[in-house]
């Protein structure tokens, strides 16, 4: 019973936390471009944007379009004090407030289940999601995949958004009369037909909800204060978010048909599946597979990870990329890496502790890839992408640490290597993941990351890559990790991070 106290009162610490990370104050600012030619941009998951079809706008003189502007005049003239703060809160870039509700999410279900009397772990039930363990546990594999496809969503909703924005070139309200003031800071130029906000509000909607069951209530009450908040400023009008609507459920529903039939329902395997796996890599000459050092024993999280659909890369490429074994437990070459692994352990202060701090992203939080998106997002913001900009940036990103976390835990399954305190308890680690070594998973994620937005912000790509070296050498600091652990997860975050380049380069948007 105390052990359940300690999880609510950390569930409830981690949500009060998180509350900060959903309403943090965004930059004001307009985009430095509108990308006019956003819907011709190829998309991900659809063939073309006009696979999704809607209705033709009302004409701006019709009787039905004039009724529209006249309840927003009616909302305006009775605004509201909660209007205001909704209007100001999403005022600048709606798919970052939604990657932050994302990451808030991520960090108040990344808490591993506590441990049955009888020495068993209870797992999280998407079918009965409110009993405890709640679902889900949003660990790295869980949280990695959650960002990617609420990202590629969001990027295909706008390539088809900004195709029928300018195919149809219906402005918004306050641009359409003299009557209807704009609240917040308008893009004159940026038809409103149909509405971007509702598009998003409503695609996150769809998917969270999935994603994050127990929350619905929450995520529903976003999403109507977002569309509610653009009424009410004047930059949409009721058909304008009807329109965006009926994208979002088309988007939503093709999304959601790969996410449900993407092997991810299989990754935990079961303890026959756990015993081949381990035999299978003694038969590869790992002599000390990788076990459990939790008390009692608890399954490895997530072992056939490695077997989900990647975005942005074949089964035979992610074989290809597997990197090669790493050195024979006992070798000069492991004695050499676990002595180090032992002696920066032993750092407490100073900048290697910092430095092994700042990169933890242990249970509790939104995980190393929620790391890579408040990174990405702090940037976007500051360049002035516009929302299809935005969208685009964050769906590369999240497919390349997606596919990343992928192959690194195909690499893990299939070498079953200890971890260096497994080898040597006298090493003091911070946190202890519940998987095997050899490649790490913040390298493998965080070379993909940076690999990217080093593309999309060429300027500043010697920082970020500087920034992934950095969480790969926090992970030896913590005495989690080899150093050839985070070398070969870094040369293939690289790889994996270069086909997104390649993906980017080649979908219209330069």
């Amino acid at each position: 019973m105390t052990k359940h106290i300690s999880i609510i009162i950390t569930l409830f610490l981690l949500a009060a936390c998180s509350k900060e990370i959903s309403q943090r104050s965004l930059p004001d600012f307009e985009p430095a471009s509108l990308d006019q030619n956003g819907g011709n941009w190829k998309p991900i998951l659809l063939t073309a944007p006009t696979d999704i079809l809607i209705e033709e706008p009302l004409a701006v003189n019709s009787a039905a379009y004039q009724q529209e502007l006249t309840e927003i005049q009616d909302l305006q003239r009775s605004i509201s004090s909660a209007d205001k703060k909704s209007i100001e809160k999403w005022k600048n870039s709606g798919i970052i407030r939604w990657n932050e509700t994302a990451r808030k999410l991520v960090a108040i279900y990344n808490i591993p289940p506590e441990a049955n009397p009888d020495g068993t772990y209870p797992a999280p039930n998407a079918q009965n999601p409110g009993v405890y363990p709640k679902f889900p546990f949003a660990n790295p594999p869980y949280a990695s995949r959650a960002y990617a496809y609420l990202q590629v969503a969001l990027y295909d909703a706008m390539v088809t958004t900004w195709h029928y924005k300018f195919k149809y070139n219906r402005m918004a309200p306050a641009v359409n009369s003299p009557a209807v003031e704009a609240l917040e800071p308008i893009q004159e130029t940026l038809p409103s037909y149909p509405s971007e906000d509702a598009v998003v509000a409503d695609v996150a909607y769809r998917l969270l909800k999935v994603m994050f069951p127990n929350d619905s209530v929450m995520l529903d009450k976003e999403r109507a204060e977002q569309k509610r908040a653009k009424l009410v400023s004047g930059l949409a009008s009721p058909s304008d978010i009807r329109a965006g609507e009926a994208i979002a459920a088309q988007i939503a529903a093709t999304t959601l048909a790969r996410y449900r039939t993407d092997g991810m329902g299989q990754a935990g395997g079961n303890p026959t599946v756990w015993k081949e796996l381990e035999a299978a890599a003694v038969g590869r000459g790992i002599t000390m597979p990788w076990k459990s050092l939790e008390l009692p024993a608890r399954p490895g999280m997530l072992p056939l990870f490695g077997n989900v659909k990647q975005f942005l890369i074949t089964t035979a490429q992610r074989d290809s990329l597997r990197p090669p074994p790493p050195p024979a437990i006992g070798s000069d070459e492991f004695k050499t890496a676990l002595a180090e692994v032992k002696k920066m352990s032993e750092v407490k202060s100073g900048e290697v502790w910092r430095i092994a701090q700042l990169w933890s992203d242990g249970a509790g939080t939104y995980t190393p890839p929620g790391h890579w998106n408040e990174i990405a997002c702090e940037a976007i913001a500051a360049a002035k992408f516009s929302e299809l900009r935005t969208a685009r940036a964050l769906a590369l990103m999240n497919m390349a640490i997606f596919d990343a976390g992928v192959s690194c835990w195909d690499a893990k399954t299939f070498y079953w290597y200890p971890r260096p305190s497994q080898v040597d308890p006298s090493i003091k680690t911070i946190g202890l993941p519940n998987f095997p070594s050899y490649t790490s998973g913040h390298s493998t994620f965080s070379a993909a990351a940076a690999t990217v937005l080093g593309y999309i912000f060429p300027d500043k790509a010697a920082e970020y890559q500087a920034m992934s070296l950095e969480a790969a050498e926090s992970r030896i600091y913590g005495g989690i990790h080899y150093r050839f652990d985070s070398e070969a997860g870094t040369a293939c975050g690289n790889a994996i991070g270069s086909f997104a380049v390649k993906k980017g380069q080649a979908d219209g948007s330069n």
